[in-house]
């Protein structure tokens, strides 16, 4: 029974290359997921509300926006209220 031929130089390049490659990709993908873990944050960071945001009678938010020194509110009946960190009502705009 003949023994089997060694392979050529080339497979066995291809096949140290290819070992190399999946290494290679094994350790970037754990630093990914290190990286990740590390860096993102625990818990979101939210910014702060005022106290005492009081909207008009009738009017549900849709949705709150932060700016510096102010909170934007959009109302469901199509309404932009303008807040100062106080809480005071600075402006109300209705969209059209």
């Amino acid at each position: 029974m003949p023994s089997d031929p060694a392979p050529p130089p080339e497979v066995r390049f291809l096949k140290l290359l290819t070992t190399t490659l999946a290494g290679v990709m094994i350790v970037g993908l754990v630093t990914i997921i290190g990286l990740l873990v590390t860096r993102l944050p625990r818990a979101p960071v939210l910014p702060r509300l005022p106290e005492q945001i009081v909207l008009p009678d009738g009017v549900k938010a849709e949705t709150v926006t932060f700016g510096r020194g102010f909170t934007v509110v959009v109302s469901d009946t199509g309404r932009v209220l303008v807040y100062r960190p106080d809480g005071a009502l600075v402006q109300d705009v209705a969209l059209e």
